[in-house]
């Protein structure tokens, strides 16, 4: 029998024969390697809606819209380059104030054509295209301002009516607007919108009327903007075309936008989607090394007779730690798969999906980088965690691996001073405890990390319920975010209850044989299930204080510096907050912990020793 063969029909068998622990392998794997592919591939299932509005509406490449006193002859030198296959405009705009059932906001008005244009004819999804008297909104606008076709409006004093819905390509969907007027506008929340600067446009939606129109509600001639579409004999040539025409023309600069630019505003709710993800990711990544070196070091607990009688027959230490070692990474491997999978089928309905765009988010495609780097991240959790007590295990006595017997306590004078006193309970869970030092290390970090992330979940809950009051998501934008906010917290949990779970079973695996001469000393069932639980208690008060402070602000202060965010808008939990986090952390512990440590304390002392 070859080598490899050998080492994979001994590493399959191991775990047929161990499955509930091949399965919590697993989901600790699985949580971290499906978030992961979500944060990467949320964004492409989020693009999909826009290229179907691209096609649907001939989206330009390239939007010019005319500064500061520039004049529409200055487009139409634009329209006139060697690389312009085609284009349409330039259109007259100017902004507005729309007011309608009770409600006002700032608007740019767009003359059109009642004719179809060549490049970005916005695609009616309700009603009709303009008309005399008649105005066109952007349906995600019109969403927003909960008006339909049918519905008066006012613009500039005049009386008119929504005669149609509809979505275009060269502009992304409120409140992502683009700014095409001369005046200027801004986007997102303004403190007090008296300090904006006279005729500034805040947070503008977007609606179409005729040219007439337009121009009839022009106070002057003058006061019109222009803006024209372009498409491009070479569409990837966008940038390249935008800073070569980007110099001084005729006095003015010509804000330009590209096509790309559009699908990054149009897709930055995936956007911020996609790092809510990769933070929940890392997290679990860090938590899934946590759990698989603690359900490792358990697994070596109760392997040691197996490793000896590997070596045995004639297993080097090599082979024995292939084997072992092998055992996990298929584990990953199917982890990762599964991941891949799940994650991609998944995304679509975190991506959200707007009025104002064609269709809806597809599944994405998994490009190799994303296969790569998604595997290659379950592989090097499972060998992180792996290696030291897999190598450690290789290693031993072949005849005291044979003998399986106790490991002998570690005699230490002032922990045996410090515990003497103690209640019994007390007693055994301090020196259950000082017995692994690493696994209390390993319970800590896992609790500080999950409490991390409930801190972070905090500040961003507050930060998203402040939302839809700047302007800059809608409510089912936001309600979209925290969907994301909820699928990673609740698998952050879960595999936080899973660490809690396999760390006490892993502790009552390894003091089997301890637990068995307390009781053969008079300690009762009661006694030793009370500190095998309280031993994982303790662990959890600290890594919960740790994982408020400094770890929950820490992780907070590291997602600001990638996002480039305000961190003085965050709102960080108060001191009550807090100690009820802490609290609760170390109950929901001392409850998952209950039956594993209370079937430790029931074992039938004979068999044991």
């Amino acid at each position: 029998m070859g080598r490899i063969l050998l080492v994979i029909r001994l590493a399959v068998r191991d775990l047929r024969r161990r499955r509930t622990e091949a399965a919590l392998l697993l989901i600790a794997i699985l949580a971290a390697t499906t978030t992961l592919t979500l944060g990467l591939v949320v964004r492409d299932a989020a693009s999909d809606p826009y290229q179907s509005t691209r096609v649907v509406t001939r989206g330009p490449d390239v939007v010019a819209s005319t500064g500061d006193f520039a004049k529409p002859a200055e487009l139409e030198k634009l329209a006139a380059d060697p690389g312009v296959a085609e284009h349409s405009g330039p259109y007259p705009v100017i902004p507005a104030k729309l007011e309608a059932s009770g409600r006002s906001s700032d608007v740019q008005v767009e003359g059109r054509d009642n004719t179809p244009a060549t490049v970005d004819q916005p695609a009616v999804v309700r009603g009709d295209w303009v008309s005399d008297g008649g105005v066109v909104l952007e349906a995600a606008f019109a969403q927003w301002l909960e008006l339909n076709v049918g519905d008066p409006v006012t613009l500039g004093g005049r009386s008119f009516t929504v005669v149609g819905l509809a979505v275009t390509a060269a502009m992304p969907p409120y409140p992502g607007a683009s700014c095409i007027v001369s005046v200027g506008c801004v986007n997102g929340a303004v403190p007090n919108d008296r300090n904006l600067p006279p005729g500034l446009l805040h947070n503008p939606g977007l609606l179409w009327l005729t040219r007439a129109d337009v121009r009839s509600l022009a106070p002057t001639a003058g006061s019109l903007s222009y803006v024209i579409n372009l498409k491009l004999a070479d569409p990837d040539g966008a940038e390249a075309f935008v800073e070569a025409n980007s110099g001084d023309h005729g006095g003015t600069m010509m804000p330009m936008q590209t096509w790309r630019s559009v699908l990054a505003d149009a897709t930055e709710l995936a956007r911020d989607s996609q790092i809510l993800l990769l933070i929940g990711a890392w997290l679990l990544g860090l938590l899934a090394v946590a759990s698989l070196s603690v359900l490792v070091g358990g697994r070596m607990a109760d392997q040691t007779r197996r490793v000896g009688l590997l070596k045995a027959v004639g297993g080097t230490p090599g082979l024995v730690a292939a084997v072992l070692l092998a055992e996990y990474l298929l584990v990953a491997v199917v982890a990762a798969a599964a991941g891949l999978i799940i994650g991609a089928l998944t995304a679509p309905l975190l991506s959200g999906s707007s009025a104002g765009l064609v269709g809806s988010p597809g599944t994405p495609t998994l490009t190799w980088s994303t296969i790569g780097l998604v595997t290659a991240v379950a592989l090097g959790v499972a060998v992180v965690a792996t290696a030291v007590p897999t190598l450690r295990g290789a290693r031993s006595s072949t005849v005291s691996a044979l003998a399986d017997a106790a490991r002998p306590a570690r005699r230490t004078g002032w922990l045996i001073t410090l515990s003497a006193r103690l209640p019994v309970p007390l007693l055994l869970a301090l020196r259950v405890a000082a017995r692994r030092p690493r696994r209390v290390v390993l319970a800590v970090f896992s609790i500080a990390v999950t409490v991390s992330g409930i801190y972070v979940l905090l500040v961003l809950n507050a930060v998203l319920g402040d939302l839809p009051g700047t302007g800059a998501y809608s409510e089912a934008q936001v309600g979209v975010l925290r969907q994301v906010l909820g699928v990673w917290t609740v698998i952050l949990l879960s595999l936080a209850a899973v660490n809690a779970i396999v760390i006490t079973w892993a502790t009552v695996l390894d003091n089997r044989h301890a637990s068995a001469v307390a009781r053969a000393f008079g300690a009762t069932p009661r006694e030793v299930t009370v500190a095998l639980a309280t031993a994982q208690v303790l662990p959890a008060l600290l890594g919960a204080v740790l994982g408020v402070f400094p770890g929950g602000f820490l992780v907070f202060a590291a997602i600001i510096a990638i996002t480039g965010g305000d961190s003085d808008r965050a709102t960080l939990p108060g001191p009550w907050q807090l100690i009820t986090l802490v609290l609760t952390t170390v109950l929901a512990v001392a409850a998952l912990t209950a039956v594993p440590a209370r079937l430790g304390g029931r074992r039938p002392v004979t068999g044991a020793l």
